[in-house]
C-alpha cells in the first residue's frame, strides 16, 4: 500500500510538471506562426529570411544540447528547466524589441535572431530538463509513457499557440504577442518551485559525446526525417493558406495538435508495451499520408485533414526511438543521450526553415509538404529495415 501511495504521488508530480511545461512552452509556439508573418509582412523580407527567423532557435538548440545534457545529469534536471525559462523570458523580450525597431528591418531583423537563439538556448534546457526529470521521478522502466506526456505538452501547447499567436498578432501587433509570450515562462518559474528535484549524477566518468551519439544515431535520424514534416506545417501552412485565398490559416497548428496530443493520451502506453520500432512504423506511414495530403489539397478542408494526420503520425515517433535509446545508456548518461537524440529533432526543425522557404519560393508552398512526405517515407524505411534487424538479433 505504501508503494502504491509513492507512485501515485510521483505520477501526480510528473501531471503538475507536464502541465507546468504546457504554460511555458507556450512562449514558444506563439511565436511559430507569428515570426514569418512578421518577417515577410512587417519587415518585407522573403520566405528564405522567414524560415531562418524560425530555424535559427532550433539550430541554437542543436549546438546547446550537449551543454543543456551535462548540466541536468550532473547538477540536477531542475536547475536546467530553471535557467531554461530564464532565457525564453530573455529571448521573448529581446524579439519584442525587434517589433519596435520596424523603421530599420535589417536591424529589426538582427534583433529578431539575438531573441531567437536565446529560445533556442532555452528550449534545449527545457526539453532536456523536463525529460531527465520526468524519468527521474517515475522510472526508467516508464520512460515511454513520461516521453508521451511530455510531448503532449509540447504539441498541445503548439496546437493552441498557433491561432492565439495569430489572434494577438492582429490586434496588439508583433511587440504585443512576445510581450505575453514571455510572461508566460514566468509563471512556470514560479510554479516548478513546488515539484522536488531528482538527484543528480556529479563527479561520474562521462565518454565524449561523439561516443554517445554513436550508440543512438540511427534512431536519432529517424526523428530527424519525421520532424521535417511538423516544421514544414509550423513554419509554412499559415503562409500557404495565404498564398492560396484560403481561411482558417491559423488551425493548420491546431489539426496537428489535435492528431498529436489525441494519439498521445489514448497511446502513450504502445513503446513500453510493444517497442518503439514497432510503433515507429506505422506512425511514418501516417505521416507521410497527411504530409502527402496537405501537398496535394484542392481545398482547405483537405489540407486540414492533412495536417491532423500529419499529428497523428508525427506523435509517438519521439517517444518510441526515445525509450530505445534510454534503454541503450548507463543512467549517469541518460541526460546526454536524450540531448544527443533531441538535437536531431532540432536538425530537422532549423533545417527544414531555411532550405523550405527556399524550395518555396522556387517551386510554391506546396512543394514544401512534398518534402515532408517523402522524407517521411524514408524515416519509414529505415524503422523497418531497424526493426528487422533486432527481430533477427533477437531470435
Amino acid at each position: 500500500m505504501a508503494f502504491r501511495l509513492t507512485d501515485d504521488r510521483e505520477q501526480a508530480r510528473l501531471y503538475l510538471l507536464t502541465a507546468i511545461l504546457f504554460i511555458a512552452y507556450l512562449c514558444v509556439a506563439i511565436a511559430l506562426p507569428v515570426v514569418p508573418v512578421f518577417v515577410t509582412g512587417a519587415l518585407g523580407l522573403g520566405n528564405g529570411w522567414a524560415g531562418l527567423g524560425v530555424g535559427i532557435a532550433f539550430l541554437a538548440t542543436i549546438l546547446t544540447r550537449s551543454y543543456a545534457g551535462g548540466l541536468a545529469d550532473g547538477r540536477g534536471a531542475k536547475l536546467a528547466v530553471q535557467r531554461g525559462l530564464v532565457f525564453y523570458v530573455a529571448g521573448a523580450l529581446i524579439s519584442l524589441a525587434a517589433g519596435l525597431s520596424l523603421q530599420a528591418p535589417a536591424a529589426a531583423f538582427a534583433i529578431l535572431v539575438a531573441g531567437r537563439l536565446l529560445i533556442g538556448l532555452g528550449e534545449s534546457l527545457v526539453a532536456v530538463g523536463v525529460i531527465a526529470w520526468g524519468i527521474g521521478l517515475v522510472g526508467p522502466q516508464r520512460s515511454g509513457r513520461v516521453l508521451a506526456l511530455i510531448g503532449a505538452a509540447i504539441y498541445g501547447a503548439l496546437g493552441l499557440g498557433g491561432p492565439v499567436g495569430l489572434l494577438l498578432l492582429d490586434h496588439i501587433g508583433f511587440a504585443g504577442t512576445m510581450a505575453v509570450s514571455a510572461v508566460l515562462p514566468l509563471l512556470g518559474l514560479a510554479a516548478i518551485r513546488c515539484v522536488p528535484a531528482v538527484a543528480a549524477h556529479p563527479g561520474r566518468e562521462r565518454p565524449p559525446l561523439a561516443a554517445v551519439i554513436g550508440r543512438i544515431w540511427v534512431h536519432g535520424l529517424i526523428v530527424c526525417l519525421q520532424g521535417m514534416g511538423f516544421a514544414a506545417i509550423g513554419s509554412f501552412f499559415t503562409l500557404y493558406f495565404r498564398d492560396l485565398g484560403w481561411d482558417h490559416a491559423g488551425l493548420g497548428l491546431t489539426a496537428f495538435g489535435c492528431g498529436f496530443v489525441l494519439v498521445r493520451l489514448l497511446f502513450g502506453h504502445l513503446p513500453d508495451r510493444y517497442g518503439g520500432l514497432a510503433v515507429a512504423v506505422v506512425s511514418l506511414a501516417v505521416e507521410a499520408i497527411g504530409q502527402l495530403l496537405i501537398w496535394s489539397a484542392g481545398d482547405p478542408t483537405v489540407a486540414l485533414i492533412g495536417a491532423f494526420m500529419t499529428g497523428l503520425g508525427c506523435s509517438m515517433i519521439f517517444p518510441a526511438m526515445g525509450r530505445e535509446v534510454v534503454h541503450l545508456v548507463a543512467p549517469h548518461l541518460r541526460g546526454t543521450a536524450l540531448g544527443g537524440f533531441s538535437a536531431f529533432q532540432d536538425l530537422a526543425y532549423g533545417l527544414t526553415g531555411p532550405l523550405a522557404g527556399v524550395l518555396a519560393d522556387r517551386a510554391g508552398y506546396g512543394s514544401v509538404f512534398l518534402v515532408g512526405g517523402v522524407t517521411a517515407v524514408c524515416g519509414f524505411v529505415i524503422a523497418v529495415v531497424l526493426r528487422r534487424g533486432k527481430v533477427v538479433a533477437a531470435g
